[in-house]
């Protein structure tokens, strides 16, 4: 399986040779070659004592905005007690969650330090977004991702109380449906996206559904007055 070393050219190669997932090394962590990552279909992933690993899984978790599955008892219990919902008024809360909040069988967090930066610099640049669940003026769960076109990736979700993180996919995945974005990509396939709704997608059908989203203008900038 081959896997290649990036060098400071802002260039990754076809995404497809990614045989197992795993395809390349190295590089940087900034604006310009995290945005070229998404829209090739790749992005990082890697532990604190790693070095810089990209990836392009051969399977995606794929939704289609507007069609998340959340069960009648998570509605029940958001209709009766709903949360504040926010969009981009607390990114760096959300992230850092992110990377605190205790994962059954997880020990570490693969939201380094570097990467806390890195996609805090591109929350600045206006592409990626925090979605806030909050009660009584308290951040109680959320959730944030990338946002390119009509593609919004997801990264990382967290609940400081029960359905807090689902109140927040519920409202991503409405505003999505409302701007017409076409993907919803939840990155590698797992039971719990499973039960949302999301699709196992083999990789070449998703980067042409990625090819066609990043043809659409999006929604750069901040969602917080959108």
């Amino acid at each position: 399986m081959p896997v290649f070393r990036l060098t400071e050219q802002l260039l990754f190669p076809d995404p497809e040779l990614a045989e197992d997932g795993l395809l390349a090394i190295g590089g940087d962590l900034s604006v310009p070659r995290l945005v070229l990552a998404y829209e090739s279909g790749i992005f990082p992933w890697f532990g604190e004592e790693d070095p810089l690993l990209w990836w392009s899984p051969p399977e995606r978790a794929l939704l289609r905005p507007g069609c998340l599955h959340l069960s009648a008892r998570t509605l029940r219990s958001l209709r009766q007690r709903p949360f504040e919902i926010r969009f981009d008024t607390a990114f760096e809360q959300v992230i850092t969650h992110c990377a605190t909040a205790p994962r059954l069988g997880q020990d570490g967090t693969w939201i380094t330090v570097e990467m806390r930066e890195a996609y805090l610099e591109l929350h600045h640049a206006g592409h990626a977004h925090s979605v806030e669940a909050w009660r009584e003026g308290e951040l109680r769960g959320g959730l944030y991702g990338v946002s390119l076109g009509g593609a919004f990736f997801g990264e990382s979700m967290f609940s400081l109380e029960a359905e807090a993180s689902r109140a927040a996919l519920r409202a991503l995945d409405a505003r999505l449906a409302a701007w017409g974005f076409t993907l919803l990509d939840g990155q590698l396939p797992h039971e719990g996206l499973m039960g949302y709704g999301f699709q196992r997608t083999p990789r070449i059908k998703f980067l042409a559904g990625l090819a066609e989203a990043l043809q659409l203008e999006g929604r750069p900038g901040s969602w917080s007055d959108q």
